[in-house]
């Protein structure tokens, strides 16, 4: 068992674990650590608590030690400097034309290095920008490039259901999510419809998957044919999975006709290896078939072997009359002579 503190960073949204050492901490007090980007000041979201070694993906880093009165006045002095130190990192972005989009900045603890975020839709060379800010700041300039759901995160905005994005609100880590789920769930496949103002996948597509998969147990797919009440075999056009609602087309020339998913009933059980089952035969009537296909065979051998028989004997006897026939004439020759 290993003991872990849970930390968040102002700017980011991920909780990260720390080793507490000696440290006992409650939620909503603040810690000093170490990451690749220095000593930062972190808010406990997590208070201390043991966990299974096989839990951890990785060492855990400990905890440098328990924030205090000058640490969070420093923080508050940096966060004041923030956005004027960013306008000037715009500034000098326009003035050389990059193409990348300053997003924020922030100080470390002990204002020994600022960092710049941008996004880009490219690899930026931006070592004449660095040559402006760092003598205009006096201190280390880091420039970090973040992804575009990172950067949607920061920026915020309003999704297509009306509502601020969750990545901004209440997303704690960006899980994978693949047009396979969408297609799933019946949702559009056009990626205008389905993407997020990041211009990616929207994450709300994986939030409902697993329910997804559970309502297709209780309803037929698309494409399988099923027994209505007006049609003992008619195809499946579309299905809502939340209403539990099938629509079949029980005529070629017809409208499609709405049924709910208790009403019919598949005409050949789902077999997940196949996608369309389109005869039913029963055991009966299969061993009913091979035994007529075997009679037959016999037969049509029976009859190849006969008719072999006679084309093979047939040869030979005229060949026998022939050889006979020339020796006769060849005697009658002799005797005239």
């Amino acid at each position: 068992m290993i003991e872990i503190v849970g930390i968040q960073f102002k700017n980011a949204s991920r909780v990260y674990y720390f080793s507490p050492l000696e440290y006992k901490f409650q939620v909503g007090e603040y810690a000093i650590v170490e990451t690749v980007r220095g000593l930062e000041l972190g808010k406990v979201i997590i208070a201390n608590r043991m966990v299974e070694d096989d839990e951890l993906s990785h060492e855990l880093k400990p905890v440098v030690r328990k924030a205090n009165d000058h640490d969070l006045v420093l923080s508050k002095k940096h966060e004041e400097q923030a956005p004027e130190s960013f306008k000037i990192f715009k500034k000098y972005v326009g003035e050389l034309n990059l193409p990348m989009k300053p997003l924020y900045c922030e100080y470390t603890i002990d204002g020994s290095k600022i960092i710049f975020y941008y996004s880009a839709d490219e690899r930026v060379d931006f070592r004449d920008l660095l040559k402006l800010l760092t003598p205009h700041f006096k201190t280390r300039v880091e420039l970090r490039q973040i992804g575009p759901r990172e950067a949607a995160r920061v920026v915020g905005g309003i999704g297509s259901c009306g509502r601020v994005i969750c990545c901004k609100t209440c997303l704690n880590n960006f899980d994978f999510v693949t047009m396979k789920m969408a297609k799933e769930q019946g949702m559009s496949l056009n990626t205008n419809k389905i993407s997020g103002v990041c211009g990616k996948l929207m994450c709300c597509i994986g939030y409902e998957h697993e329910m997804y998969l559970e309502l297709k147990k209780e309803v037929p797919n698309v494409g399988q044919l099923v027994k209505t009440p007006n049609c003992k075999c008619c195809k499946v056009i579309s299905v809502d999975y939340i209403k539990k609602i099938v629509s079949v087309q029980e005529n070629p020339d017809g409208a499609p006709v709405k049924y709910e998913a208790k009403e019919v009933s598949l005409v050949v059980p789902h077999d997940p290896n196949e996608q369309d089952a389109e005869l039913v035969v029963s055991n009966e009537d299969i061993i009913e078939e091979v035994e007529t296909i075997e009679e037959a065979t016999e037969n049509v051998v029976e009859t190849k072997e006969d008719k072999s028989k006679k084309k093979i004997y047939k040869p030979f006897v005229k060949n026998n009359n022939n050889n006979n026939n020339k020796k006769k004439k060849n005697k009658k020759n002799d005797n005239k002579k």
